[in-house]
């Protein structure tokens, strides 16, 4: 029978007991978010929250909250593991410059749309024939592949995808 993520009565200590070398009482508030068989979970926590922080933030959430606040604890430690300085910041900040850029890209490429529309429209004008004829086929016109413009990729280059 489980009871709170571990055995009744068990002698395995959750992740957390084990890392703090303590006894992993039945009542233990870290025992259900870090299993004995996930160490590195409660260890990045540790080490960016400490134990103290932690068992007090989830003593004063309420029961159905506090597996919402263990995972995020979980990423934002990763994260500061990963990136000391910046964090899950860091990560969003690169995350908003990919956007830009790719905002950047479709807003290029629309406008190569509607550039190449107006040029077929202006062409069919001037030979006499209406946008919408299907008797005669639409004139050649530049690929939207054969785009007027060069993206300088150097401006985006490692902060672009992060590890």
């Amino acid at each position: 029978m489980k009871e709170g993520g571990r055995k009744q009565g068990a002698a395995s200590p959750c992740a957390a007991c084990k890392l703090l070398r303590r006894r992993c009482a039945n009542d233990c508030v870290f025992a259900p978010y870090f299993p004995a068989d996930e160490p590195h979970k409660f260890a990045n926590v540790h080490k960016v929250f400490g134990a103290s922080n932690v068992n007090k933030m989830l003593q004063e959430l309420p029961l159905y909250q506090r597996g919402d606040a263990v995972s995020s604890m979980v990423y934002e430690a990763n994260a500061r593991v990963r990136d000391p300085v910046y964090g899950c910041v860091g990560a969003i900040s690169s995350l908003q410059q990919q956007i830009d850029l790719l905002q950047t890209q479709l807003a290029l490429a629309q406008a190569e749309v509607v550039h190449l529309r107006v040029s077929q429209s202006a062409s069919l004008s001037n030979h006499g024939l209406s946008p919408t004829s299907s008797d005669s086929p639409p004139p050649p016109s530049k690929s939207i592949l054969d785009m007027d413009f060069v993206m300088d990729q150097s401006t985006y280059s490692d902060s672009m995808w992060p590890c």
